[in-house]
This record gives C-alpha cells, structure tokens and sequence, in this order.
C-alpha cells in the first residue's frame, strides 16, 4: 500500500495504490493526506476500504504526483548522520543529532523542477529517507517508544546551496537549505508496517545519469527511532511533520562531483520507497 496525492499544485488529489498496483481514489475518506489523516487513523481506514472494495479506482495517467503528505507543518533535517558524510564535509561524526529546518515552501513533488537561486554557485544534491510523524510526540520516554509515532516512510531530496550554507550562513545552515521547491518530497508515503526493516535499505543518486551517492540506511549514526525519540525531548513533533535523516557520502559538497548546472537532472532512490527525478533550472 502506497499513499499518493495526485493533481496540479493546490489541487492534489488523495489516493492510494493498493497490492494490485491499481490507484484509489481517497476524496470520500478524507480531503488529504495531512496531519489531520495521519493522526485519525487514516492508514488503518484505508487498509478497512481496501479490504471491503468501497475505494473506487481512479485513473492517474498522466496526473502530476505532488508531495505525498499535504505541506507539513515543519520540516526537520538532521545534520552529518553519516560519518562518511561528515568527513567529507571535513568534520568529526555528530555526538548527538545536528538539527536543522526548512520552510514548507521548500517541499515540491517528486517530479517537479528544481530552480537554482540567484546567485547561487554550488547547488548540491542529498538523497535522504524521510520519516513522517502519525502521532504528536513531546517527551517520549524511549526510543522503542518513539518508532509508535512514525505513520511512514518516504523519499526526500535535501537540495542545498553550500556558499549560502557555509559561507554566507552566519553559523547556520538554514540559508543554504530554504530556497522554494529545494525539498522534492515523494513519490509514494509507505507505511510504516510496510517497511520491514528501515535500517537496512538502500540510498542512491544520480546526476545527469552518472552515480553519486550509494548508500545504506545501516550507515546512520543516530537511528530513525533515536532520532524521533530526541528530538522529542527539544520541540513537539506534530503529525504530518516530516524529519528528513541525513544524507549519505557523494554530494558535490565532497569535491569530487561538480555542483547542479541549469538544465542537468538529479535522479534519487530509497528502496522500496520509490524514485524521484528533477530537471534543474535558474530561478
């Protein structure tokens, strides 16, 4: 089971592609999928219509995929999670999470594209698995606790300026991460109890068709259920809130690869989440 919203920006339509591969329209059981979704048990209302055929099918073809979660309320990203990512960006391994966020204007669909700031010099890529929140989560006790709050799983693209980032940031990175449409979100939301195991998949990107990053989520160093557990215990994650976790080694950033050009085309995948693709172009 996979969530989708499907329709032009503002006008997305809620829907679901069951075990068949078939696509199911959603409007009669909720008007999104949001935080308000999330959190009245909307997965497991699905799974019911699913199961008695009360969702009608709904012909996508050539429908826009927009983000799968309707503009969350807060975008969380977690800094250097891969210690091969850090050295890299020439710095020790993070002892406790690194946080950082984006406005939700940041958050575009899977395919959407991608505009290069003015003045920007190094715009770079970051494929990332991104968690979304179900339930509000304030002071869990545990990390075992903290994994009952994630309603599911998705791909996220955490483009980023690094002259904006480390150069012009003043000791934050936000500048560098906030430019609109620098947050590719999709294409599908996958359910927790999907995932059978999300500390173990595979993380890659490409640009221009070349491989970039290839990666595993076993190379984290603060876990998915780490991660919502802490930061729990600084700021309330609310549902439909999206806290991206890090980006593995292979970005432009590492010197090896040049920085996104108007025109190239960054292609990321988590498995068994789906796989974006974006064309880049100046603002």
């Amino acid at each position: 089971m996979r969530f989708v919203r499907l329709g032009e920006p503002g006008r997305e339509r809620p829907a679901v592609i069951d075990d068949h591969g078939l696509t199911r329209d959603l409007s009669a059981l909720a008007p999104d999928i949001d935080g308000a979704f999330l959190e009245g048990d909307g997965i497991a209302r699905t799974r019911r219509a699913l199961t008695d055929g009360s969702l009608p099918v709904l012909d996508g073809k050539g429908l826009r995929f927009g983000p799968p979660v309707a503009r969350p309320g807060a975008v969380i990203c977690i800094g250097q999670n891969y210690a091969a990512h850090a050295a890299e960006s020439g710095s020790e391994p993070p002892t406790r999470p690194v946080i950082f966020f984006k406005p939700s204007n940041t958050v575009v669909g899977p395919y959407d594209e991608v505009r290069i700031p003015r003045g920007s010099t190094k715009t770079d890529w970051e494929v990332e698995l991104a968690v979304v929140i179900g339930r509000r989560a304030q002071y869990l006790d545990s990390p075992e606790q903290a994994i009952d709050h994630v309603a599911g799983y998705t791909v996220s693209n955490d483009v980023s300026e690094r002259a904006f980032q480390l150069e012009h940031s003043g000791g934050q990175w936000s500048k560098g991460k906030s430019a609109a449409t620098f947050n590719p979100l999709g294409p599908y939301l996958v359910p927790a109890g999907d995932v059978p195991d999300v500390q173990n998949l595979r993380l890659r990107s490409f640009v221009n068709g070349e491989p970039r990053q290839d990666s595993s989520t076993s190379d984290m160093i603060f876990s998915v259920a780490q991660l919502v557990h802490d930061l729990s215990q600084y700021l309330v994650l609310e549902p439909g809130d999206v806290i991206n976790t890090g980006t593995p080694e292979g970005v432009a950033l590492s010197g090896r690869f040049p920085y996104l050009r108007p025109d190239d085309v960054m292609e990321i995948e988590v498995e068994g989440l789906g796989r974006q693709r974006q064309a880049l172009a100046a603002a």
